[in-house]
């Protein structure tokens, strides 16, 4: 059984909640396991709204330490608090943001009914922060006017399917079986179990790329390739490319020729500047140089 892996939309606009847009944050779900991505404010209303089962995140991941991307987090973390959660949770996340949190904390008389760790992320390469059986989370930098990180979800390669009709025929041993399922060839007693005759091709293996703030960095290939979705934001439109620079913030059609670079298969945009109201001609935009690029939605996933 091959796991669902989507990314939901919880907030895609940029420092302005206006236009019914939220500040960012998003939910990506692999299988049974949450995590989310960035935490602005009212994030936790967003998960509510959209029947985001909370309980279920066991990592959160904050990019940078400007307002729009993690002043909802505090909240969330009080909630879980309120409704007395037990099970650990991890924050990684700039330097700064423990002190943020326990500060509030300490002076809040807050005592957690749950263990809290907290990862601190360099922006200076490519960094695995996280090794679950299924999948690897790893941080890489963006160009911002902070120190900032994306973030990389890498699926890995599960157990084989094995070919039924295979195993009707010939009465395979125990260990044969447990050895291809891992994906590797099984010998013995001069009888060679291959992978290419018992068992399914393993589909290709998916990845989500996550760009938050980041002015246009083709250097970002090397650290992704050809990733399943890309999410890369999308502040500006070219008429105001001058002001995306100043800010550090890319455009939509910049934001394409990123994915054109890396060769991303799909495309959504995000981090919308308040002084658009209608996001059609940002689309439009993009798509004259990545077709298949959308909008992203608030309450929308978005299959990797």
């Amino acid at each position: 059984m091959i796991p669902d892996f989507e990314v939901t939309i919880l907030g895609n606009t940029s420092s302005i909640p206006v236009h019914g847009r939220n500040h960012t944050a998003q939910v990506v779900r692999f299988g049974q396991e949450c995590l989310l991505i960035d935490c602005g404010e009212g994030t936790q209303i967003q998960m509510r709204r959209y029947k985001v089962k909370s309980s279920r995140i066991t990592h959160i991941f904050i990019s940078h330490l400007h307002g729009d991307h993690y002043l909802g987090l505090m909240g969330v973390l009080s909630s879980y608090n309120l409704s007395k959660r037990t099970k650990p949770l991890t924050i990684f996340g700039p330097k700064g943001l423990d002190e943020i949190i326990t500060t509030q904390f300490r002076w809040s008389n807050t005592k957690l009914t749950y263990p809290l760790a907290f990862v601190e992320t360099r922006p200076d390469g490519l960094n695995l922060l996280l090794d679950h059986p299924r999948f690897t989370v790893s941080s890489f930098p963006l160009t911002h006017r902070l120190p900032t990180t994306g973030f990389f979800i890498q699926e890995k390669e599960g157990f084989r399917s094995l070919i039924k009709e295979k195993l009707a025929e010939k009465k395979i041993p125990l260990a044969a079986i447990q050895s291809l399922r891992k994906g590797e060839d099984f010998t013995i007693n001069g009888t060679t179990y291959s992978l290419e005759e018992y068992t399914h091709p393993h589909p290709p293996l998916r990845s989500y790329a996550f760009c938050s703030d980041t002015c246009y960095e083709p250097a970002l290939a090397r650290y992704l390739s050809e990733p399943t979705l890309l999410y890369h934001e999308s502040t500006f439109m070219e008429l105001d490319a001058a002001r995306a620079a100043v800010t550090f913030h890319s455009t939509a059609r910049q934001a394409a020729e990123i994915a054109n670079l890396i060769k991303a298969k799909a495309l959504i945009l995000g981090h919308f500047s308040s002084r658009y109201v209608d996001l059609q001609p940002m689309l439009e935009e993009a798509q004259t140089v990545f077709p298949t690029a959308e909008l992203s939605e608030e309450g929308q996933s978005y299959p990797v």
